[in-house]
């Protein structure tokens, strides 16, 4: 690695590859470490992501991901990981990193080359722990890079891999399946995905101010906190009705209002994310003539109420504050459209358990993960229906 042309902003060139079983002990004390480094720097309070990464690396959260690996002992590293984290969420590239680490492997991930603070910052952290001797192997096995699109670096790094993870969508799949891997190489993809959130009308209407305000602030943090680009935003609300046209309009209205409140305080609306709205707006009215009935909170909300039921969900994606609902007098009427591209539902007054149910009786292709509405960007070892540790690692039976 020491030739190519890479920008090393945590650890260094990687000459040797020495997997180790998952969860080492080394390995668990460093991340520990981080998370307490990270919090020592008053930077990381500007940034809930930051904080929210420090928080899960800590000694207690890894100590209970530990446990759920009793098999641990006959696993080892696959040896090798190049990873490309996505560019529009700046701390994934430190969660694939961890998980990377905490499976076995020496670890090659590349960053986007776009500039986020929350990559400093962290990387920082990251090398101020490299200078101690007990953390001399991790950093030989590490290298946090930066490079412009180049296949000719790809293609380096892809040869050496043992697993290639590759996390950004469909068209970047596409480009760096272009660069060969080795026969004996594995890949996890993640792949382009949709989310939607089913709230439930009478919940709605029965939750006291302070409970909808809560409500409201944890969907701003699911939707406009990453501008509705993370693949488990939620772009559609199915409610679940009451059979009463009247609660509809009340429960939708009530939540509707409460998330306008919360943006009018906290976000950023610039005059570019107004007029690339409204363009999706005219596209949508464009492209599915009378579906719509548009209801608009000035420019920072807008909301599409469905008509009836879009053949493809997928297909209906706002951004910066454009969202799609629909009435439900049934959640499996969400069946038909749910296929292997829908990743997460949030839910609201409904039964996490039930939407289970739905899944499996219904034999789904899609919805990988059900959680409450404010928790569908809290990434975890199980992602995308995959497993990472042990997709991560290998057997050694």
């Amino acid at each position: 690695m020491k030739d190519l042309n890479l920008l090393y902003l945590a650890g260094g060139p990687i000459e040797k590859k020495e997997p180790v079983t998952p969860f080492d002990d080394t390995v668990c004390a460093f991340l520990d470490d981080l998370s307490k480094e990270i919090r020592k720097d008053p930077r990381a309070r500007l940034y809930p992501d930051v904080a929210s990464f420090a928080f899960y690396c800590r000694k207690a959260n890894i100590a209970h991901l530990k446990n759920a690996y009793p098999d641990r002992q006959l696993r080892m590293g696959r040896g090798l990981a190049f990873q490309i984290a996505p560019s529009n969420v700046p701390v994934n590239f430190a969660y694939t990193y961890l998980f990377g680490l905490l499976a076995g492997n020496a670890n090659v991930v590349r960053v986007s080359t776009k500039t986020f603070a929350q990559v400093q910052i962290i990387c920082e952290a990251m090398n101020r722990l490299f200078e101690k001797e007990e953390y001399k192997k991790i950093r030989e096995q590490t290298a946090i890079v930066r490079y412009e699109r180049n296949r000719e670096i790809t293609d380096r790094l892809s040869v050496l891999a043992d697993i290639r993870v590759i996390w950004g969508g469909d068209h970047t799949i596409a480009e760096l399946r272009k660069s060969p891997i080795r026969a004996r190489c594995t890949e996890i993809t993640f792949a382009d995905r949709y989310s939607f959130g089913l709230f439930d009308v009478k919940a709605m209407l029965d939750a006291g101010e302070d409970a909808v305000a809560r409500l409201a602030d944890a969907f701003y943090n699911d939707t406009y906190l990453m501008d509705q680009n993370a693949c488990s935003t939620p772009h559609m609300i199915f409610w679940k009705t009451t059979g009463d046209a009247a609660d509809f309009a009340k429960a939708q209205e009530r939540f509707w209002k409460a998330v306008h409140t919360v943006c009018v305080r906290k976000y950023d609306l610039a005059d570019i994310k107004v007029s690339d709205k409204y363009m999706n707006l005219c596209r949508m009215g464009i492209d599915y003539p009378g579906l719509f009935k548009v209801t608009r909170y000035d420019n920072y909300l807008y909301v599409l109420t469905c008509k009836r039921m879009p053949e493809d969900i997928c297909a209906l994606r706002g951004s910066y504050g454009m969202f799609f609902q629909m009435e439900l007098s049934n959640i499996e009427e969400i069946c038909p459209v749910i296929h292997e591209k829908v990743q997460t539902c949030a839910v609201f007054g409904i039964n996490e358990n039930e939407v289970r149910d739905i899944v499996i009786k219904n034999r789904l292709t899609g919805i990988d993960r059900v959680v409450p509405v404010g928790k569908t960007l809290d990434i975890g070892i199980i992602w995308d229906g995959y497993d990472l540790v042990r997709q991560l690692s290998r057997v050694v039976g």
